[in-house]
């Protein structure tokens, strides 16, 4: 197959793979929002919740891999195998003595912990759940990290579909345990005093992060990774991965970052009740999209591009990047135009339910319509850092990264002070969408100053054609709204029905249009459907 093709076939086994677990995912979040709506218990697990899940972003979905892939494969090709395996132990135990480290002090110190992130929430009182839920999930650190090693390792021998999977089971256990009949014997071993679902829950996230590690094990042990302790932080390659790892570790890490800041500001005073929650509930939802094909498309580029690197194919390495870039904004266009137009009845279909009411989705909308405009800005820097990575630079990214997160936190203290009488909770959700831009445009900048266009007279030309798509179908989306009387229909099945037809007529207009236009980029899209190569799929799949 060409590379072209390749990445796509590879971005398209973890699209299905991580769309299924999105899937999982949203029933993970309806069963939280089920049981604990938009309370002070939802903030305190949704806020305990989120550390794991940062590192889980920073470090699984980017900046590991982006540091080991590269230095690994080419142990693997230039060298024996022995070497490239002893070299892939001592990381595993170097990390996993770092991370061992890390979750205890976490667990240990809980209560500042929790102090760090709500230093602008009034009375400390109500946050002592927090602490509390901290100390359950906090050891979750170790084991994703772990599991983020294991997926950077296999993701090297191009296997995919596993290491995505195991978000899957990561879902499922918390789904497990917010059912009744199991989560109520669970709760007899925790203090009276916080015997609530989201303790359960936070027992839920421990188990589903040992079972992202613990499924990975066998697939490692096949392929000759060996387990027994190996500690050398002074080894070169070690040492060279480390300087790769610090600032791929920042840059990669902007974004769940500015989330946990966007979480910081939403524990203000001034704050309503229930704004953790929405802001997580409305990111939640962009992730349904952003997750399902732009993280795919980012996954399968690193080990492409870096092999394109290393053969001093500068311009193939480019042509990647702008090709993927029109790809995945042919998906990230009409998609935020989607959730903007459709944003109330989205999150009154998907979760307004049990002690998730009306007020839940006044407040989860409002975050949702500032978070959907970035959209597009998040799924472009999944794609334009592994770029830089490919080249070992992870600094720039770092650097820039700083200077998005310090813009995001002026902007959110902007919006809190002067401006919070007309965003309210939608204020954190806006101050990282203009950082996103900022991000974005940045890398793009100094990028093509080293190394030349990138082919943005086509991505522009492009995207002016995915704008008029999007024009129509927006239309056709507000005047299907209208008509529909989704407003005033009496039963959830009938919302619900009424909504996917909206859905589906938008969708099928913008296809309908970018056919008419020759989008380019729909005839791209239509290969994933074709079938691989066995030799190639083989490789894509586990």
């Amino acid at each position: 197959m060409t590379s072209k093709g390749q990445i796509l076939k590879s971005a398209s086994v973890i699209a299905i793979v991580t769309a299924i677990s999105r899937i999982c995912g949203y029933i993970r979040d309806q069963r939280v929002a089920l049981l604990l709506g938009t309370s002070p218990a939802a903030d305190s697990f949704i806020l305990v919740f989120s550390i794991p899940s940062m590192v889980r972003r920073m470090v699984a979905e980017g900046a590991l891999s982006a540091s080991f892939i590269p230095i690994f494969s080419g142990q693997l090709r230039n060298r024996p195998r022995a070497e490239a395996w002893a070299f892939a132990q001592k990381v595993f135990w170097d990390i996993a003595l770092v991370l061992a480290m890390i979750a205890v002090l976490g667990a240990v110190f809980s209560r500042r912990v929790i102090y760090l992130f709500t230093m602008f929430g009034g009375n400390p009182a109500h946050w002592t759940l927090a602490v509390f839920l901290n100390r359950i999930v906090f050891p979750c650190v170790f084991l994703l990290g772990l599991a983020a090693v294991a997926a950077a390792i296999l993701n090297s021998f191009h296997v995919f579909a596993l290491p995505a999977s195991t978000s899957i089971f990561f879902n499922i256990a918390i789904i497990t345990l917010s059912v009744g009949a199991v989560y109520r014997p669970v709760l007899q071993w925790a203090p009276e005093r916080f015997r609530t679902p989201a303790v359960a829950l936070g027992a839920g996230v421990l188990l589903g992060a040992a079972m992202q590690f613990g499924m990975q094990v066998p697939s490692l042990v096949r392929r000759g990774m060996k387990f027994a302790p190996k500690i050398s932080f002074r080894d070169p390659d070690v040492r060279k991965f480390g300087s790769l790892m610090g600032p791929s570790l920042f840059s990669m890490g902007v974004y769940p970052i500015n989330l946990l800041v966007d979480k910081l500001f939403a524990t203000s005073w001034r704050m309503p009740a229930g704004s953790v929650t929405s802001l997580y509930v409305a990111e939640r939802v962009v992730q349904l999209v952003l997750g399902s094909y732009a993280i795919a498309m980012a996954t399968a580029l690193l080990p492409a591009m870096s092999h394109q690197f290393a053969a001093g194919n500068y311009a193939e390495m480019k042509r990647t990047f702008a090709f993927s870039l029109r790809v995945v904004s042919f998906i990230a266009i009409p998609a935020a135009v989607g959730l903007i137009l459709l944003r109330r009845p989205i999150i009154q279909v998907l979760f307004q339910h049990g002690e998730f009411v009306a007020g839940s989705t006044t407040l989860t909308a409002r975050a949702l319509l500032y978070y959907s405009l970035g959209l597009p800005a998040f799924a472009a820097i999944k794609l334009i850092t592994p770029m830089y990575y490919s080249t070992q630079d992870t600094m720039t990214p770092a650097r820039i990264g700083a200077w998005t997160l310090g813009l995001n936190i002026a902007l959110n203290t902007t919006f809190l002070l002067i401006f919070f009488r007309y965003l309210s909770n939608g204020s954190p959700a806006l101050a990282s969408t203009l950082a996103a831009y900022f991000n974005f445009a940045m890398l793009f900048v100094l990028f093509r100053r080293r190394y030349g266009r990138l082919g943005g007279r086509a991505i522009m030309w492009s995207g002016g054609k995915m704008a008029v798509c999007a024009a129509a179908m927006a239309a056709v989306s507000f005047g299907a709204l209208k008509i529909s009387g989704f407003a005033t229909a009496p039963h959830f099945l009938s919302q619900a029905w009424m909504l996917a037809a909206v859905i589906l007529a938008s969708t099928g207009v913008y296809f309908s249009v970018a056919w008419l236009l020759r989008c380019e980029e729909l005839s791209e899209l239509l290969l994933l459907l074709r079938r691989a190569e066995p030799a190639a799929a083989s490789t894509a799949v586990e």
